[in-house]
């Protein structure tokens, strides 16, 4: 059955960019990256279970990835070309709730972000990485509403680390343009510390 709806979220994706129609409003997960930082070199699969269409994978997602992780995070493939994470897009046609969360002026998006990231786990390195993505699209509007997602997210998305790691850090912001600020329950921030092998995940969308 999950094949089927993969399937036809694929056929509805094509429907859109052949006919210019659009069946439903998509959600993209845009730039998941996943960072591995095992203890001692490891040999380590990561296969993802999305319920929605992979749009764009690298290195290619073949039934999951295969790589040697070191403890400095970098990742090299069967065929030795070395990567510094894993990345993928998708697309599901299921909205993200967004009742709690914050409102950002456009201009105050940078120190929000780093308060926001090291609150939540990433460290300078990867929160830069976050950053530099997210901030050319955010920066300009007068207001963003921002939400980081969590159980939603996970059961979308479900990852499966070999060997179990110790510790997992999953980040997916939504976020949407607003012209003025509105009011939105606070959201709590809660830091996950980094214990033994640690996989990190960051990754975001847009929400109309």
């Amino acid at each position: 059955m999950k094949r089927i709806f993969k399937g036809f979220v694929l056929f509805l994706l094509l429907l859109t960019v052949f006919t210019g129609c659009e069946p439903y409003q998509e959600t993209i997960s845009y730039k998941p990256v996943i960072y591995l930082y095992p203890e001692v070199p490891t040999e380590v699969t990561v296969t993802l279970d999305y319920d929605g269409a992979l749009t764009h994978t690298y290195p290619a997602y073949r039934d999951g990835w295969q790589v040697t992780a070191m403890p400095d995070g970098t990742l090299t493939d069967r065929d030795g070309r070395q990567y510094y994470c894993l990345f993928w897009e998708g697309a599901y046609r299921e909205p993200y709730e967004m009742t709690e969360g914050f409102v950002i002026k456009g201009e105050d998006t940078v120190a929000f972000l780093e308060f926001a990231l090291a609150a939540l786990g990433l460290t300078e390195t990867e929160a830069n990485e976050f950053i530099i993505y997210w901030l050319p699209q955010m920066e300009g509007n007068p207001y963003n509403q921002i939400t980081f997602q969590e159980e939603v997210y996970t059961e979308r998305a479900k990852l499966t680390v070999t060997p179990t790691p110790d510790t997992i850090i999953r980040i997916f912001m939504t976020w949407r343009p607003l012209e003025k600020p509105i009011e939105v329950a606070p959201q709590t921030l809660t830091k996950t510390e980094r214990v033994g092998f640690t996989v990190v995940e960051w990754g975001g969308s847009r929400v109309e």
